[in-house]
């Protein structure tokens, strides 16, 4: 499978087994994983923290990046919250982080930077857990600094909520 310019896809590693998400990089011919996660652990789904994720991808011979502290949908700089500071213990990210503000960090932009440097050199998905990209910060936050760049934004799923079903072709949804 070619790497088409411009094209760089998302994916969410969800509580599936690594098998199934190998299965689903290489259907789609994925070469490097850009994991954007700010906290690269669970206690869940410990065969994806950062250590035991980067070599299973080696194993596989797909290249891993952690990009987390750049791309990471939980900044530590408290003006990147609605309410001006860093929220603790489980809160919902998506209602409390200012994106667009996010958008607008040096850090933010040198790690779309080097993103889209990776994704030149190799078929690309920015990786983080949440399998729906509707419900994480690769959708509202990364996906439209992309798209702004004019670069085509797919993203992988390995299920639909429709019956937890396996889809087959990567989606590129609208922002609208």
């Amino acid at each position: 499978m070619s790497r088409v310019e411009g094209e760089i896809y998302t994916v969410g590693h969800s509580n599936g087994t690594p098998n199934g998400f190998i299965e689903l990089l290489r259907k789609h011919g994925v070469e490097a994983i850009v994991d954007v996660r700010s906290a690269p652990y669970s206690q869940y789904t410990p065969h994806f923290n950062r250590e035991a994720i980067a070599e299973m991808l080696q194993d596989a011979g797909i290249i891993y990046v952690y990009a987390g502290e750049y791309l990471g949908g939980r900044p530590q700089d408290p003006t990147c919250y609605k309410h001006g500071r860093v929220p603790t213990g489980k809160v919902d990210y998506l209602k409390l982080v200012d994106y667009a503000e996010v958008a607008k960090r040096p850090w933010f932009q040198k790690g779309i930077s080097k993103l889209i440097d990776i994704a030149g050199e190799h078929r690309t998905a920015i990786m983080c857990s949440e399998e729906d990209p509707r419900h994480c910060h690769r959708y509202h936050l990364i996906t439209p600094a992309l798209e702004r760049l004019e670069h085509r934004v797919m993203h992988l799923r390995s299920r639909v909520e429709a019956g937890k079903t396996d889809q087959n072709e990567p989606q590129q949804m609208s922002m609208f």
